[in-house]
């Protein structure tokens, strides 16, 4: 039996695209095949190197206007696709290629605090701003818009009244850490 294979789609940083790369780096049953970023300067590139996964760096015409990168995401036989920080919008024909194996992680509790802008500090300032007692994450599979697949998991943090927007991100940040690599492996063992 083969391993399933994940492809991640980073953006930046990939604090959490490193999570999901240690967590399956020794899984006997599977692996993460391909990085996808659309940034050629991100840092995750670098994480992924570390870890020795195989990286696809492409441009907003790739992702949009081509069917490229489901064409080589069907070549590599890839299971699940993860998005871990990844800003784009995922275009029609690659949601229709992967219909629920596509997921996402968002760092509010949906349908609060999603669509499109909302993303990063962005939301831990507008859960701040209301006065939010308590935050955290979703798992989502993708569609055709921001933050609207249906929810595959939810987890959730307590908030003080004094906790900043800094403070609001990092316990968000634990949650990810903690929980989306369990949520893809159980996910990804299913297909």
């Amino acid at each position: 039996m083969r391993k399933k294979k994940i492809a991640v789609f980073a953006s930046g940083n990939g604090t959490n695209a490193e999570k999901i790369f240690q967590f399956f780096q020794n899984h006997e049953q599977a692996e993460i095949s391909l990085l996808c970023c659309n940034k050629q300067n991100a840092f995750v590139l670098e994480r992924a190197e570390r870890f020795g996964i195989p990286t696809l760096v492409f441009n907003r015409s790739q992702f949009y206007d081509s069917t490229e990168i489901a064409d080589r995401l069907k070549e590599e036989n890839i299971d699940l696709v993860v998005l871990a920080g990844f800003m784009w919008l995922v275009p029609e024909n690659l949601v229709a290629q992967f219909p629920n194996q596509i997921t996402n992680i968002h760092p509010a509790l949906l349908p609060k605090y999603g669509g499109r802008g909302m993303y990063g500090m962005h939301v831990h300032e507008a859960v701040k701003a209301a006065g939010e007692k308590e935050t955290g994450i979703t798992i989502h599979f993708v569609n055709e818009h921001y933050d609207e697949g249906a929810i595959i998991a939810q987890f959730s943090c307590q908030l003080d009244p004094t906790d900043s927007p800094v403070d609001i991100a990092k316990k968000v940040q634990i949650l990810e850490h903690e929980n989306y690599p369990k949520v893809i492996e159980n996910l990804v063992l299913k297909y």
